[in-house]
């Protein structure tokens, strides 16, 4: 899928990059902290670091006001209105004239969006096809008209078609035709487009120079792929990045803000970690085993290690602060008990249980701390330690006991509920996301509270589904962990930095890089 990586040899810190092509070629210099890039498909990209790229591709009908993630602050992106029918369920939306696709994929119509929204929808061709469960038809209506019809009212639709996840905007007929390989030739409309992806090195952007908002300020961006966090510290300290994925560490954010040039951006949303028990996998099959499994996790040891103010505590299996969060139930940390729990079921010795577990400084020291807590209560991680990509795709053939999974979402109950807690996500199967426990003891009330009219209902709904998981120990809810990223005094974002929903920071037509 990826270009074959160039066989030469490198110094330890430096990446083989090509040369720049003039001295006043303007050029950003980042590192989003992967390895890797799993994909560039606007529609199939949920790893942290390839979001990162996707936003800067892509638009959507709507977008989150650059440097923000809260949806009060939507607005016209690809289409330039658009009108709701007073029940809710007709969405019209009408598009900027003369958009143009990068390279020579032609102007964007009402086809290529009546294309992708569809095929967001579809299992098959997306990873978010559960966001447009609500859709019964998408029509065009003309050239620059698009029109669809819901099944119900969504309280968040208009969310679902912003510049995030299945709401970008891909060519139909560079997805048509490049098919499988789109994903690493991506087409959108963004201010910057793809120009190469060298495996384990860079990817390479270019300045869209007809983008409809105005040629941008940068020409280059050249992201390198430096996993270790040492390393891309090093790059950065040493002048070779402007932009980096940060450690997502309170020590590490409090020390790097003491020395000069480095500029610490923490920035919502968090991304929300829970630990999804595999239900299907003996002993956890066992609800009396995943209550003790519950009762032995200390989160605030957690919260200690990653700090305050990067990773507040969650208290249920919905995100801190999205619309439907109910804590009415809750685990307690409990050795006494947990210990207890497994003799009754069993395992008075304890027991082995596999996890698959990604290497990067967000998942493996936070796993790390997990599995020395279990051990004081007889269950034994058996951590297998992967790259990122790896740990995503084995993650989703059902090969772990114990999956440790961070997201952000869309601030509300149902997309959290529905993705990674509904029978639909369950992994291996055709409409598959991200349910890692098998879960499906909620079905009912999430899919009632999607369709609910009444607000005060639907919360009702929301609170029942979180109990009915919470009390079957689908998941344990940890804590949630906010965006770090660092950039040098060089970088101007154009914009203040509250949020981003693609997890990193935007980078728009009116970024700048000043020469050194």
């Amino acid at each position: 899928m990826i270009k074959a990586a160039l066989r030469l040899s490198c110094l330890a810190l430096t990446v083989c990059l090509p040369a720049l092509a003039t001295a006043e070629e303007v050029v950003l210099k980042a590192s989003t902290g992967a390895g890797d890039v799993s994909t560039l498909d606007a529609h199939r990209a949920s790893a942290t670091s390839d979001k990162a790229l996707v936003g800067w591709i892509y638009n959507g009908l709507v977008r989150f006001k650059p440097g923000s993630a809260d949806p009060k602050d939507l607005e016209a992106d690809l289409a330039e209105r658009w009108e709701r029918s007073a029940d809710g369920r007709v969405w019209t939306f009408f598009l900027r004239k003369g958009v143009k696709f990068h390279g020579s994929w032609g102007e964007l119509t009402a086809d290529d969006v009546v294309y992708s929204l569809t095929r967001s929808g579809d299992p098959k061709r997306s990873t978010f096809a559960n966001d447009f469960r609500a859709i019964e038809k998408i029509e065009k209506v003309d050239d620059h008209t698009v029109r669809v019809s819901l099944k119900y009212p969504d309280v968040n639709f208009l969310g679902r078609v912003s510049n995030y996840h299945g709401g970008n905007i891909v060519s139909r007929k560079a997805a048509e035709e490049l098919g499988d390989k789109f994903g690493a030739n991506p087409v959108g409309t963004g201010p910057f487009q793809f120009v190469e992806m060298v495996t384990q090195q860079y990817v390479k952007l270019a300045a869209h120079k007809d983008y409809f908002r105005g040629k941008p300020k940068i020409d280059t961006i050249m992201a390198r792929a430096i996993a270790s966090d040492s390393a891309r510290e090093l790059a950065f300290s040493s002048g070779e990045i402007d932009l980096m994925y940060g450690k997502r560490e309170q020590r590490w954010v409090d020390n790097a803000r003491k020395r000069g040039g480095f500029n610490v951006d923490v920035f919502a949303p968090g991304e929300f970690r829970t630990l999804s028990l595999n239900r299907t996998m003996p002993p956890l099959d066992n609800v009396k085993v995943r209550q003790a499994v519950a009762a032995a996790i200390n989160v605030d040891d957690l919260v200690r290690f990653v700090g305050k103010d990067v990773g507040p505590r969650g208290c249920s299996i919905v995100p801190p602060g999205y619309l439907g969060e109910d804590c009415s139930t809750t685990y307690k940390f409990d050795i006494a008990r947990s210990k207890a729990l497994l003799a009754e079921a069993g395992f008075k010795d304890g027991f082995t249980i596999k996890s698959i577990v990604s290497n990067i400084s967000a998942q493996q020291p936070f796993m790390e701390i997990i599995q020395s807590q279990l051990a004081k209560v007889g269950i034994k991680l058996d951590m297998q330690v992967v790259d990122h990509a790896t740990y995503q795709a084995q993650s989703r053939k059902n090969l772990s006991g114990m999956v440790f999974y961070g997201a952000a979402r869309f601030p509300i109950a149902d997309t959290y509920l529905s993705e990674f807690f509904h029978s639909r996500a369950i992994v291996g199967t055709p409409t598959g996301v991200t349910n890692f426990s098998h879960c499906s003891v909620a079905d009912a009330e999430i899919d009632a509270a999607r369709v609910e009219a009444d607000p005060a209902k639907q919360l009702a709904l929301w609170k029942e589904a979180q109990r009915k998981i919470m009390d079957d120990v689908c998941a344990v809810p940890l804590f949630e962990l906010r965006q770090v990223w660092a950039h040098s005094d060089r970088l101007d974002f154009g914009y203040e930095l509250k949020g981003a929903m693609n997890l990193a920071p935007p980078i728009t037509e009116l970024t700048t890089v000043k020469a050194k």
